[in-house]
């Protein structure tokens, strides 16, 4: 029993011996894990230079429970690649995405201007012509494209665009499909009564799309802007001090002979950086003004001749035959009343005598009273571009009562903003910010859209409508889904905890045709924007085909008459039957 009582004692002071080695352990490593913390949150970390202002607003981060937010990232200079390239999409969602805007073309090299599509040797042919059509039904072209040469082209990828159009000032936008065999087939709803003719267009042929292409993966640069910095330099005298900035994304580059060449500025809520070279004398933290900075043309000499004007935007001969339609009591398009989510078809609607029937919803026309009442009690923020800032002063035109304030701001930038204390409407507008090519305008002037939807507390009387796409034509796909994905983010966030929120998208419209901002560009945005809040909760008005059919020359900044039809689609959305 003795010596048993001892082995005893002996096990017990050895485990008892054990914990206390393991517990000094643990607290050494607690200990030293504390000072490592400690050092490089507080410490002084040799060889970091301090990070420039930040550029915007800076908003701390949100926990609203969202995947697929794009990293934070908290030191530019070190910034990981995924953090860069990243779409801001799951993998499922971007791989949709792609396929979207998946686009065919030429199977070979080429080398001369004569293999490309000519919009005066392409054609069109009505199939199956009837001696008369009733309205609701559908119309078949065939457009087989040919070369400089006469020859037929044996693979597809040229963008075209076809309408039925009559003197009745009447048109509407016709579906195309490619058969990637240098033939096409365009289908068209029939809508009115009366006679019509066909249309087709070539935008751009197979091997300019190409250029396009091309252009926009290696040169996504070929944008930049200026930056000014303004203040004392070492010798005491106030300067300004020009420089290029641009985004910092994958393959856009700002060329220094200085290792060290940039000031960087990052968002902290959503994780982007702008960036601008270091001026001469002052510091990064001196930079006021935005504005834009130039365009730079790497296009070869083949590559200038299938973007210039005898190959571009050029209508194609081809089947003149009148097409007469009779009326019927067919109805065509919804009947629905305006909500979030509706379908965008092909027709989404048509001309007559200048006025949009929309195929989406029961959309109506507004007449100035309407309009007013229509928007009574309503905040509306406007954000985007100067094609939805054409809507801002749309609005202050349509209602009498609205009274634009002057807010000393620039016009391209915002903010605007104007007011009618009768009605109790507050109406503003606001650029979606960085990229934007614009006039010189401070910089604490450009929000982040999604920031600015952050910091919104919507309600049922709140109306958010944006748009996004003309000034993001030249940069990467992935840098524009990661910008689109912010903004999904803080909708969705918006809707959640204020679920009676308008939140209205307009689509991109037709206008651009060069190599910085063409239609083609315009397309893709487009798609992956659509898709992005497919099944979100919004309304996506839908003014592409408003533009690309009517008869007016195509301009980015579209004609009134265009703009009143847009607007009536708008307000139906805000104010349905």
């Amino acid at each position: 029993m003795k010596g048993r009582g001892v082995r005893s004692h002996t096990r017990g002071n050895k485990g008892c011996g054990q914990i206390l080695q393991h517990g000094f352990v643990i607290l050494s490593l607690g200990l030293l894990f504390s000072w490592v913390l400690w050092s490089y949150t507080c410490g002084d970390r040799k060889g970091d230079r301090p990070l420039p202002r930040p550029l915007l607003q800076l908003h701390m981060p949100r926990s609203d429970g969202l995947t697929n937010q794009t990293p934070k990232v908290n030191n530019p200079k070190v910034s990981p690649a995924s953090a860069i390239k990243d779409p801001g999409f799951s993998a499922d969602e971007w791989d949709r995405m792609l396929k979207l805007v998946h686009w065919g073309g030429p199977d070979r090299q080429i080398t001369t201007a004569n293999t490309s599509t000519s919009p005066d040797h392409s054609a069109f042919v009505i199939n199956d012509l009837k001696g008369s059509y009733y309205v609701g039904e559908e119309l078949h072209v065939t457009i087989v494209a040919k070369d400089f040469t006469k020859t037929p082209k044996s693979y597809g990828g040229d963008f075209f665009q076809a309408k039925v159009y009559s003197d009745k000032k009447a048109s509407v936008f016709g579906e195309l499909l490619d058969h990637q065999n240098g033939t096409y087939s365009a289908r068209f709803t029939l809508p009115w009564a009366g006679l019509a003719s066909v249309a087709v267009r070539l935008i751009h042929s197979s091997e300019a799309v190409q250029v396009l292409r091309r252009h926009r993966s290696t040169y996504p640069d070929s944008v930049y802007f200026y930056g000014f910095y303004v203040g004392n330099n070492p010798q005491g005298a106030r300067v300004e001090e020009r420089v290029v900035c641009n985004i910092k994304w994958e393959g856009v580059v700002l060329k220094s002979a200085q290792e060290d060449c940039c000031c960087e500025y990052q968002n902290a809520h959503i994780g982007l950086t702008w960036q601008c070279r270091k001026p001469q004398t002052l510091p990064c933290s001196a930079l006021v003004y935005h504005s834009m900075g130039g365009y730079t043309n790497h296009m070869t000499a083949l590559e200038k001749v299938l973007m210039d004007s005898q190959h571009v935007n050029r209508w194609l001969k081809g089947d003149s035959r009148l097409i007469r339609v009779m009326a019927s009591n067919a109805t065509i398009g919804s009947r629905e009343s305006c909500k979030p989510g509706l379908p965008t078809p092909i027709p989404s609607g048509f001309y007559m005598n200048n006025v949009w029937t929309s195929f989406v919803c029961a959309a109506r026309h507004f007449a100035e009273d309407d309009t007013t009442q229509c928007l009574k009690d309503k905040h509306i923020y406007i954000m985007g571009d100067s094609t939805s800032r054409q809507w801002f002063d749309y609005l202050i035109q349509a209602v009498p009562t609205l009274k634009r304030m002057n807010l000393h701001s620039e016009n391209q930038v915002g903010p605007l903003m104007a007011v009618d204390v009768q009605n109790n409407i507050d109406l503003h507008y606001r650029s979606h910010g960085l990229p934007l090519r614009c006039l010189k305008a401070p910089v604490v002037s450009l929000h982040y859209m999604s920031n600015e939807i952050d910091d919104m507390a919507g309600g049922p009387h709140t109306v958010i409508i944006f748009n996004m796409w003309a000034h993001f034509t030249s940069f990467p796909l992935s840098y524009y889904a990661n910008r689109v994905s912010q903004v999904r983010r803080a909708v969705v966030a918006l809707l959640r905890r204020a679920p009676e929120t308008k939140v209205i998208i307009k689509s991109a419209n037709t206008g651009y045709k060069d190599i910085y901002g063409s239609d083609w560009f315009s397309m893709q945005l487009d798609r992956i924007l659509r898709e992005a809040f497919r099944g979100v909760g919004v309304y996506i008005l839908d003014v592409w085909q408003m533009t690309a059919c009517h008869y007016n020359t195509e301009d980015i900044h579209p004609a009134p008459m265009i703009i009143k039809n847009e607007i009536d689609i708008l307000l139906s959305f805000i104010c349905p039957k």
